[in-house]
């Protein structure tokens, strides 16, 4: 059974041109785009959020997008509880179903992350997580 727990209560990233940037530091994974500052006005004079995953064993980026959930194409569609959020995932996160391949990095971690933007996906898997703000 997949279970699905929102990590971004109070912030997400911009629906129309997110800009999603990775850099890989030794075994931590930044991930890197523009706030949504439309439903999240105390983020106007932000330019950009970082998500940084700790030790990170792997992560991808598939070309997911907002049609494809709705139709129903997405493995996560009818089990994530809202496209374009950040979430944990744990159960049997059906990893083969999607043919992407996974670039491996040195980490340990095992949780698996998903972060739905408007033309992708993020999938991490990492050992934890933790947001900033750059101006």
């Amino acid at each position: 059974m997949l279970k699905f727990t929102q990590l971004n209560t109070d912030w997400n990233a911009e629906p129309n041109a997110p800009n999603l940037r990775v850099v890989q530091y030794d075994t931590s994974l930044v991930a890197r785009f523009r706030p949504n500052q439309f439903f999240y006005p105390e983020f106007k004079h932000v330019s950009l959020i970082s998500v940084r995953f700790q030790s990170c064993e792997r992560y991808r980026i598939t070309s997911v997008n907002d049609d494809c959930w709705y139709d129903g194409q997405c493995r996560f569609s009818g089990f994530a509880p809202e496209w374009g959020e950040f979430y944990e995932i744990s159960g049997n996160t059906r990893d083969d179903l999607d043919e992407t391949p996974w670039i491996t990095m040195n980490g340990l971690g095992t949780r698996h992350f998903h972060f739905y933007f408007r033309d992708e996906a993020l999938e991490v898997k990492a050992l934890d997580w933790s947001m900033q703000t750059e101006s």
